[in-house]
């Protein structure tokens, strides 16, 4: 049974994942493989909260360099679902979105990952029923899909995306497709479904097109 949360069942602090390209959608399925040491012990302090939640978010990218610590202020929220330990000491764990949230500031402290303080509201509808999109023409967004894998050489269960609905086809295809981590940060701020699918296909258009629409994004 998927485990449902109230606005006021959520913590105000959390422990943070920064991943670049690591995009976490409300209800849908995020696996990671957890190796590093500090993640490690966020992974088993987290398994200890009966809201076994962990906060991705992605890192600030800039055209010098590393993001020196900078984190985009909305990320998304996940419980634990699924976790295994390999032999050679790693978990394989699976994050169900929650919601996502915003950053208020880093929790001080002694931990050896982060730890934020957040806050949940403007993102009710996350904790909601399934999202409907009531304009999605799904023939000619799959056209458009079917054509961005062609370019992108990637392959797909063409029987299953056309009969998913609308928000694990489109939030799935935002998670999973090759974009880049400042274009996955627009998809997972989209207010709405219907945002979330217009920015997806944005993409997918300007990839087709070359990247040569250097505007498309400004």
């Amino acid at each position: 049974m998927v485990q449902t949360f109230a606005l006021a069942d959520l913590p105000t602090t959390i422990p943070i994942f920064p991943l670049p390209g690591a995009l976490l959608l409300p209800r849908a399925r995020l696996p990671l493989n957890i190796f590093e040491p500090r993640y490690l012990a966020m992974l088993d302090d987290a398994l200890k909260t009966p809201e076994r939640l962990i906060g991705m978010v992605q890192p600030i990218q800039v055209p010098e360099g590393p993001s020196n610590g900078r984190l985009h202020q909305i990320g998304c929220a996940g419980r634990v679902t699924t976790f295994q330990e390999t032999e050679d000491g790693r978990y394989m764990i699976t994050l169900t979105g929650v919601s996502r949230y915003r950053v208020v500031a880093e929790k001080e402290g002694f931990s050896p990952y982060m730890r934020a303080d957040v806050n949940w509201n403007s993102f009710e509808r996350d904790l909601g029923r399934r999202e409907v999109d009531e304009c999605f023409d799904r023939p000619a967004f799959l056209d458009v899909l079917n054509r961005f894998f062609e370019t992108a050489q990637l392959q797909s269960d063409w029987d299953n995306l056309k009969e998913a609905e609308e928000e694990l086809l489109i939030n799935s295809l935002s998670m999973l497709c090759p974009f880049d981590p400042e274009e996955k940060q627009a998809l997972l701020e989209a207010p709405t479904l219907e945002t979330r699918r217009e920015t997806l296909v944005m993409l997918m258009e300007f990839a087709l097109r070359g990247g040569d629409d250097e505007g498309a994004m400004q």
